[in-house]
C-alpha cells in the first residue's frame, strides 16, 4: 500500500515552519469524576506529535472523545483532561482551543495546541464537504495517526485528507498499515488465524474472508460451539447459533477444498453453570451432556492448536478461545497465548478481549504487532479497504 508518511516529509525537510494538523485517537476511558483511567492511546499519540514538533512545525492535534452531540458543548465532552495528560507526557503545557473551525487557530512553529473534541463540529460524522474544506484551510500538512477511526469516513479522518495541501500517515497509522500488509497481503506461510467470540453472526464475514486465504482457521468461544454442531457433535446447553450451521459448514468446506482446515475441538472443559466458581470438568468432545456448558477447549485440543501455532509463519489473533476471565476455564487461552509468544511466526493481534488476554499472560513483547483499533482491525480482517487507507493511497497516487 503506497502512502505518504510523516517521517518521509520530515527527512525531506518539508515540515519546518509548516502548520501540521494531526488527527489522533485520544478517546480514552474516564471515571465519573472525569479522571482518565487508562492512557494507552494518549501515550501512543506522542511519537507523531514529537516528530512534528522537533521538525519545527506548528502543531495542532485533535480527536473525538465519547459520543457528543454535534454543536452542543458539554464539559464532559472536553478534551481538557486529555490535554493535561498529554502535557505531562511531553513536559509542556498544551492549551485547548475551542470553536477552532470558525475562529481559526493561532499556533507558531514549535508550539502545540489541542483542538477541542472534533465531533462537536456540525457535519463531522457525515463528512460535510464544507467542514472538510474549512479544516483543510487551517493547515499545510494533514496527518492521520488514528487507526482506531480508520474505518470511518468522517470529516477529520477522510474529508480533510481530500482537500489538505498534503495528506500523510503518522507513525502509528503507518505501523498498522505495515503490520496488516505483512500479515495479510504478503504473509509468510502457513498463515493461521484465530477468530473467537460469542457469536458466528458477528464474525461471519471475517470467517468467510479468511477462509479464502488462511492455511488454518482456529475458532473459539461460542463460534467454536457452532462449528462443533456443524461437525455433528453435541454441545449441551452451550452458547451457539444453530441457524448458522450452513454458513459454518460452508467455511469448513471452503477450507477443505484448498487443503486447509478448521480444527474442531477433540476435548472441552464443561460446567453446569456459567460462574467463576462452577466446577470444571474435562470431557471428550463426543461426551458432552445435555446439561453441559462448554466454557473452554480441553488440554488435548490446546496442545494440538499450540503445535499448529508454533509451526506457523504468520498468525492473526482475534479473540480468546474460552472464558479466560474465569481461572478454571482459562487454560485454553493461556496455552494459545504462550504458543503465539513462543512461535517464530510474525503475529498480529487485535480486539479488546485479545488485548486483555495478552496483558493477563504478560506476552506483550512477544507479539509481533498489537493493533490499537478494534473496529478497524475487524474490518481489515473482513477484507474491507478502510476509508482512511483509501484516501491516503489516492493522495499518494496524485
Amino acid at each position: 500500500m503506497k502512502i505518504l508518511r510523516l517521517d518521509e516529509l520530515v527527512q525531506q525537510g518539508k515540515v519546518q515552519g509548516q502548520r501540521v494538523f494531526i488527527r489522533a485517537d485520544l478517546n480514552v476511558p474516564q471515571d465519573d469524576a472525569g479522571n482518565i483511567t487508562e492512557d494507552t492511546r494518549i501515550r501512543a499519540s506522542v511519537p507523531a506529535i514529537e516528530l512534528a514538533l522537533k521538525a519545527g512545525a506548528a502543531v495542532m492535534v485533535t480527536s473525538h472523545l465519547g459520543r457528543p452531540t454535534e454543536g452542543e458543548f458539554k464539559p464532559e465532552d472536553s478534551l481538557a483532561p486529555v490535554a493535561r495528560r498529554l502535557g505531562e507526557l511531553l513536559g509542556r503545557e498544551v492549551p485547548v482551543v475551542a470553536n477552532w473551525v470558525e475562529n481559526g487557530v493561532d499556533v507558531a512553529p514549535g508550539q502545540l495546541v489541542m483542538l477541542e473534541n472534533c465531533r462537536l463540529n456540525k457535519g463531522e460524522k457525515k463528512n460535510s464537504e464544507d467542514l472538510a474544506k474549512k479544516m483543510a484551510a487551517l493547515c499545510d500538512i494533514y496527518v492521520n495517526d488514528a487507526f482506531g477511526t480508520a474505518h470511518r469516513a468522517e470529516g477529520t479522518t477522510y474529508g480533510i485528507a481530500q482537500f489538505a495541501k498534503v495528506a500523510c500517515a503518522g507513525p502509528l497509522l503507518a505501523a498498522e498499515i505495515d503490520a496488516i500488509s505483512k500479515a495479510l497481503a504478503q504473509p509468510k506461510r502457513p498463515l493461521v488465524a484465530i477468530v473467537a467470540g460469542s457469536k458466528v453472526s458477528t464474525k461471519l464475514t471475517i470467517l468467510k474472508s479468511l477462509s479464502a486465504n488462511v492455511d488454518g482457521l482456529i475458532v473459539g468461544g461460542g463460534i467454536a460451539n457452532t462449528f462443533m454442531l456443524a461437525a455433528g457433535l453435541k454441545i449441551g446447553k452451550s452458547l451457539a447459533e444453530p441457524d448458522l450451521l450452513a454458513e459454518a459448514t460452508a467455511v469448513i468446506e471452503a477450507m477443505k477444498a484448498r487443503g486447509a482446515e478448521v480444527p474442531i475441538p477433540v476435548d472441552v472443559v464443561t460446567a453446569k453453570a456459567f460462574a467463576a466458581d462452577a466446577p470444571a470438568t474435562v470431557k471428550a468432545a463426543t461426551d458432552v451432556a445435555d446439561d453441559d456448558l462448554i466454557l473452554d477447549i480441553g488440554p488435548k485440543t490446546a496442545a494440538i492448536l499450540a503445535d499448529k501455532l508454533k509451526a506457523a509463519g504468520t498468525i492473526v489473533w482475534n479473540g480468546p478461545v474460552g472464558v479466560f476471565e474465569f481461572d478454571a476455564f482459562a487454560n485454553g487461552t493461556q496455552v494459545v497465548a504462550r504458543a503465539i509468544a513462543e512461535s517464530s511466526a510474525f503475529s498480529i493481534a487485535g480486539g479488546g478481549d485479545t488485548l486483555a488476554a495478552i496483558a493477563k499472560y504478560g506476552i506483550e513483547k512477544d507479539v509481533g504487532y498489537i493493533s490499537t483499533g478494534g473496529g478497524a482491525f475487524l474490518e481489515v480482517l473482513e477484507g474491507k479497504t478502510l476509508p482512511a487507507f483509501e484516501i491516503l493511497t489516492k493522495r499518494a497516487a496524485g
